[in-house]
């Protein structure tokens, strides 16, 4: 596979287990202790994948988030000990694909890494070109599987892969109320938890991208205690 993955964690002994468990399954590893030096090593040659401890000295995983996504849309994972949902929610309204929370089990990761990987490689191959041609267009907001491009008025939005996807879900089901859960398993591929605030952070991020007034959005809605829809008319 030899995809390139850039490890930023400044605990030496954690960085050394990750980089023994990536090597293993066959990744080329970048480790940086410092946010300094994962400038440097992004300046030389992006990363297929980033994994991004929170706390760093020098600068933190937040700055080298905003970074990345400058020019990639790579998946990032955040690994920190921080566990307020604020701080999640900033890891991925900054475009962050995931947040695992310390101490965690490094096949945990390992599993995370693969099914971000495979996404990202699945968005990036063209796969979903050789399903049936379907474009929506409601209200100014035009998505297109074929072209894997999203448009809101004429004016492209520069969205990752998963924003991408759970754009696409909502205009699939529009009309529809899709739960968190419900949009969490089908972009996901994985089981739900309770505690999960991912979609809600992605969701504002797209709300963000597409400038929808935070109290009466017009296209993702909230339905409170159920979940999002996209109205058709």
């Amino acid at each position: 596979m030899n995809e390139r993955i850039l490890v930023v964690e400044d605990e030496k002994e954690l960085a050394e287990l990750l980089s023994l468990y990536l090597r293993a399954e066959g990744y080329e590893v970048t480790v940086c202790h410092t946010g300094m030096q994962a400038r440097a090593s992004i300046g030389e040659k992006e990363p297929d994948m980033a994994i991004l401890d929170v706390m760093l000295p020098e600068d933190d995983g937040f700055s080298l988030c905003r970074r990345l996504r400058q020019t990639s849309f790579c998946p990032v994972m955040f690994l920190t000990a921080r566990t307020a949902d604020a701080d999640k929610i900033l890891g991925l309204n900054l475009g962050a694909d995931d947040y695992v929370t310390k101490p965690f089990s490094p096949m945990e990761v390992m599993a995370r890494v693969k099914s971000l990987l495979r996404r990202y490689h699945h968005y990036n191959s063209g796969l979903a070109q050789s399903q049936p041609v379907k474009e929506y267009d409601i209200r100014g907001l035009r998505i297109s599987r074929i072209s894997h491009r999203c448009e809101l008025y004429g004016k492209t939005l520069a969205l990752t892969p998963l924003e991408f996807d759970i754009l696409w879900h909502l205009c699939e089901h529009q009309g529809q109320v899709v739960s968190s859960e419900a949009l969490f398993e089908a972009v996901w591929k994985e089981k739900f938890l309770d505690s999960n605030n991912t979609v809600m952070g992605h969701i504002a991020r797209l709300r963000e991208k597409m400038g929808e007034p935070p109290r009466a959005p017009r296209f993702i809605k909230t339905v409170w205690g159920v979940g999002y829809t996209i109205e058709s008319r």
